[in-house]
């Protein structure tokens, strides 16, 4: 018995799940952009003008405004690029079977579910090993 106690243990990992690559090309073109833009605040440059287009009242006020503008740009950016990044997976697996996902059942296991997934999945373990060595 002791011998089965010694052989299981748990490992616990994270690891990023990547999103579908268009949103990870979005999040990427998004970040360079977001360095364009903000480099454009700061030299004070009308990109506008190069369309021949009237610079929006927003522009404006980031010219008189820099500091908060820019501060602007690059949260509001990073807010995108994470929402962009992020997939909700929580994702369980238990000896590599995958046990649990979120991304299938749409929500996280409560503590009483886990702990039962967890326990049946020992119970199963422990069961078929014992039969394989019985037959040995």
């Amino acid at each position: 018995m002791l011998f089965w106690l010694l052989k299981f243990y748990i490992r616990i990992e994270g690891e990023n799940y990547l999103p579908i690559p268009i949103y990870r090309h979005v999040a990427s073109f998004l970040s360079m952009f977001k360095l364009l833009v903000i480099g454009l605040i700061i030299i004070g440059r009308d990109p506008f003008a190069l369309f021949g287009v009237q610079a929006p009242g927003i522009w404006e006020w980031g010219q008189q405004n820099k500091i908060y503008a820019c501060m602007m740009v690059f949260f509001f950016s990073n807010m995108i690029e994470n929402q962009l990044m992020s997939t909700g997976a929580f994702e369980i697996t238990l000896n590599d079977v995958p046990v649990w996902s979120k991304l299938e059942s749409g929500h996280l296991p409560s503590m009483q579910q886990l702990v039962q997934i967890l326990d049946n999945e020992m119970k199963m373990n422990v069961h078929m090993n014992t039969r394989t060595h019985h037959h040995s």
